[in-house]
């Protein structure tokens, strides 16, 4: 019996263990078993024969090591209330937890200066890369001094066209929401929306007029509804377009609390939804969507989605497979009783 064959059970094997029983040296071992320098093909093996016979698992440190990565990635996000970025972090986290990458939150509450100083942070932590999110699906400029660290943007994409992006389909969750309501005979389709500098609310106007003109259709109270997300905007406008056109038949709300807003004054003004008027949100917030009075129907945006495509690009970046542009994940209509 050889003096690693006496180990006490108990103590932990290290790479030194590993390679006396190879008969190499620690730094061969250590190659062999990242899969990293040139050798002998039977030495590599001789190696991995090792390590499998004595039950090596390398701690964080020496796995860092042997594959020149800290194994964490950070994320930064914009949205202090996480209304938005919570969802996206957690369909991240999902995707790096399989392969056992920890992962560094930061929020930078909108702050530019929070945003540098969490940068420069992760990088002194020698992260494998960064995935950056916010609370709007406006682009946004690219974060500065990265020194090559692989970094992905999600939902909001960067203005950079080299960058890797992963951004909501937002026309085609309009198309999704319009085309409902054409199907299902609605001819006199109202659009209220949040502010007009905000790409989502001009993304989703133009579309629904655009597809309006297709069907040979206008849009009821002749313009979009531009305001603020809230309910108290929803009740004003409802009432402004139901006193410009009576005649509405439907509403297609920028996001879901416009459109709760919308349900209250239509039950306040005796219309029945969806029988009189079909009510459609957007972004399936099961806090608002399943508290209106009916529940809405609502386009959901896979947040959690644009966290797993975006963990899994950067993957590949950090693999040395980066492929840079927007990518786009799909929406889809979730249908409950407000239509």
């Amino acid at each position: 019996m050889t003096e690693t064959d006496r180990r006490h059970p108990a103590a932990r094997v290290t790479l030194t263990d590993v390679a006396d029983l190879a008969g190499v040296s620690v730094g061969t071992a250590s190659k062999a078993l990242s899969g990293n320098g040139r050798m002998r093909p039977e030495t590599r093996q001789r190696v991995l024969d090792a390590a499998q016979r004595l039950d090596f698992q390398p701690n964080e440190q020496a796995r860092s090591l042997l594959a020149g990565r800290s194994w964490t990635v950070g994320l930064i996000t914009t949205d202090g209330i996480g209304r938005f970025s919570t969802p996206v972090l957690l369909g991240a986290e999902d995707a790096l937890g399989a392969g056992k990458i920890s992962v560094l939150l930061c929020d930078t509450r909108g702050d530019a200066i929070r945003e540098r100083h969490y940068v420069q942070t992760l990088l002194g932590r020698r992260v494998d890369g960064i995935i950056v999110t916010g609370r709007r699906t406006d682009p946004r400029a690219p974060l500065a001094g990265l020194g090559g660290v692989p970094t992905v943007y999600a939902l909001s994409p960067s203005t950079d066209p080299a960058d890797m992006s992963v951004a909501s389909d937002d026309e085609g969750g309009a198309r999704l929401a319009v085309e409902h309501l054409i199907s299902s005979g609605r001819r006199r389709i109202a659009h209220i929306t949040g502010p007009a500098h905000h790409a989502a609310a001009q993304h989703r106007a133009r579309l629904t007029e655009d597809l309006l003109a297709q069907a040979g259709l206008e849009l009821c109270g002749d313009r979009v509804q531009f305001g603020d997300w809230s309910e108290a905007w929803g009740r004003r406008a409802a009432r402004a377009v139901l006193r410009t056109a009576p005649d509405t038949d439907a509403f297609f709300c920028g996001n879901d609390q416009i459109a709760r807003g919308v349900a209250d004054t239509l039950r306040e003004e005796g219309r029945r939804v969806p029988d009189d008027i079909a009510v459609v949100g957007y972004d399936n917030w099961d806090t608002m969507a399943l508290a209106s009075r009916p529940p809405l129907t609502t386009i959901d945006m896979n947040l959690g989605e644009i966290g797993r495509v975006a963990a899994l690009r950067l993957l590949e970046a950090i693999d040395g497979t980066a492929t840079p542009g927007v990518r786009t994940v799909p929406c889809k209509l979730v249908m409950r009783e407000s239509s």
